[in-house]
């Protein structure tokens, strides 16, 4: 497959959480190496989707300035990135929809053909780095937005379970683990920034 080859599919950016873990602001556009942490997640998407979705809460201008569109979560109270896949599931215009976190700046520049390679006759590819999951960085049939607002209903936030309900499976990144880091604190994000600036 050509790497730069764009696919059927829709790309959500998840924006939506409270941030407590760094102080409560907006990590998707808290500032790493000169610009907002969101737009070098989207980079990863860019050439590679048909559209890109941020999943926001709070500061909607400030990332329509990024020229995505924007949605919300479909219910209030900040109820976890479920949530935010719901939402985004129910935005989409594709078929298919690849998630990743608007905190993880490393993720491979191939991270969207690789999870459509992987993906088989599967209905949701999650990436694996060799030692963990990492369940917000996935693709999925959009197809399944309806189950998923079902277990939402039932209660149900939690995505390894979820993701138990349905055909899924695993995609190999252990050739790049360290390009799943996620930033939730502040020392993870200078000790980042100071691993990709040099």
């Amino acid at each position: 497959m050509e790497t730069n080859q764009r696919l059927p599919l829709s790309g959500v950016i998840l924006a939506g959480g409270q941030g407590r873990r760094m102080g409560g602001c907006d990590k998707g556009l808290s500032d790493f190496l000169g610009r907002p942490l969101v737009a070098h997640v989207r980079e990863r998407l860019d050439g590679h989707v048909e559209e890109v979705v941020i999943n926001a809460n709070r500061n909607l201008e400030d990332y329509r300035a990024l020229g995505c569109r924007v949605v919300c979560d479909r219910e209030t109270g900040y109820q976890g990135p479920l949530m935010g896949i719901w939402s985004g599931l129910l935005a989409a215009r594709q078929a298919w929809v690849v998630f990743v976190p608007c905190d993880t700046p490393a993720l491979p520049m191939e991270l969207v053909p690789r999870l459509w390679q992987g993906v088989g006759e599967h209905d949701i590819a999650v990436a694996h780095d060799g030692e963990r999951a990492h369940p917000v960085v996935a693709l999925m049939r959009r197809e399944l937005a309806d189950d998923l607002g079902a277990a939402l209903t039932d209660g149900e936030r939690k995505i390894d379970r979820w993701y138990a309900r349905h055909a899924y499976c695993h995609v190999d990144f252990s050739d790049c683990p360290e390009a799943f880091a996620n930033l939730n604190r502040p020392a993870e994000r200078e000790a980042l920034e100071r691993r990709l600036g040099i």
